[in-house]
């Protein structure tokens, strides 16, 4: 059902950054604006921010809460204007069991096109909500072991040589770092992080290369220099650029922006090594499950990442990390005003809560 109120009011609730609160039935939806501080500005080849918005989604079921998010890079396209208003039209008054996963989401999905990360707040919320109900967490609901989690990278953005260095200190407790490439610092950039650490390197060029035989030449120099894998090194409507890429490469790569939701596995195959599945650009958990198991069928690397988010929707992608081969879940150690507690690191590892849903609890 719409929500109470028409546009106008709307938008002044917006700006007051209040709670919205509808009954769908037997479903209670609230969900509130929310301004994420980034500790340090964040920097990648498409520009710089020091904030991200997200908006802070409980639905609740019988007197039981589950927590949900959305968070929204600009480059999704998304706002809380439009996240609010796509919650606004989310009426569950005809499920009556929150058990419903599969039929509760797909009614969610078809509301309307695009909304990704409106509709993951929908999705980490009910995961958390029925986790909740048969006291289990999602990483035993899916038979995952918890010991098997990766280590998880830490992100250095573009940045001048001495905040670079500043960076890489601070993520001594990391045993991978992933490096934002892209412009014309990237050499740079790997050359002042080799003089601070010899720590294995993952490097994300966010689309930044146009060209690919100096594709291939920096893939080959940054092998060179401890760099384990290559993230959507061109645009990724170079399709042929990008396989011819694949087919040389001396170090894998992953396909990012290129691979939004689950039909974009199969065409992600032969284009690159893997794939990188966040929870904002694929709905949520229920997708994100179904696509790791499309990769590892296709044989494909899997990394999971995430955007800027709190612990609520980085601790929903960790239940899936005991079956990826790398993860970059540090959204949440990147910002300052967290309002969860959940995944933890401990010497560079993700580390699962043993709470029921997705493991989160309120600061």
């Amino acid at each position: 059902m719409a929500a109470a109120f028409s546009f106008s009011p709307y938008a002044t609730l917006l700006a007051a950054g209040k709670t919205t609160t509808h009954r769908t039935g037997k479903f209670v939806l609230r969900y509130k604006p929310y301004t994420l501080e980034l500790k340090h500005v964040f920097t990648i080849a498409a520009g710089s921010r020091s904030t991200t918005p997200v908006v802070l989604t409980e639905l609740e079921f019988d007197g039981i809460v589950g927590y949900g998010e959305a968070s929204m890079p600009p480059y999704l396209g998304e706002s809380h204007e439009s996240v609010q208003s796509f919650l606004a039209k989310v009426d569950l008054s005809a499920f009556n069991d929150p058990f419903l996963v599969e039929q509760l989401l797909d009614y969610v999905d078809h509301i309307e096109a695009g909304n990704p990360a409106a509709k993951a707040s929908i999705d980490i919320a009910l995961h958390d909500l029925v986790g909740k109900m048969i006291k289990q967490p999602w990483y035993r609901i899916w038979g995952y072991n918890p010991q098997h989690t990766p280590d998880t990278s830490f992100t250095i953005g573009i940045d001048e040589p001495e905040v670079v260095r500043e960076k890489v200190r601070e993520a001594s407790p990391y045993k991978i770092l992933k490096v934002k490439l892209g412009l014309d610092t990237d050499k740079m950039m790997i050359e002042t992080i080799r003089e601070v650490t010899d720590k294995p390197l993952c490097v994300d060029v966010n689309q930044g290369w146009k060209k690919k035989a100096f594709a291939l030449e920096m893939a080959h120099w940054l092998a060179e220099r401890g760099v384990v894998f290559l993230e959507q090194p061109m645009p990724k409507e170079q399709v042929d650029d990008n396989a011819w890429l694949t087919e040389r490469s001396p170090i894998p790569t992953i396909g990012d922006e290129a691979v939004q939701r689950l039909p974009d596995v199969q065409k992600a195959y032969g284009v690159y090594h893997g794939i990188n599945i966040k929870l904002m650009k694929c709905t949520g958990m229920r997708e994100a499950h179904k696509m790791a198991e499309l990769a590892r069928a296709l044989d494909m690397k899997v990394m999971l990442g995430c955007m800027t988010e709190t612990s609520c929707a980085i601790s929903a992608a960790a239940q899936l990390s005991p079956v990826v081969d790398w993860a970059d879940l540090d959204g949440a150690l990147l910002i300052g005003n967290d309002v969860y507690q959940g995944m933890l690191v401990q010497e560079g590892k993700v580390i699962l809560p043993p709470r029921p849903g997705i493991g989160i609890s309120k600061l």
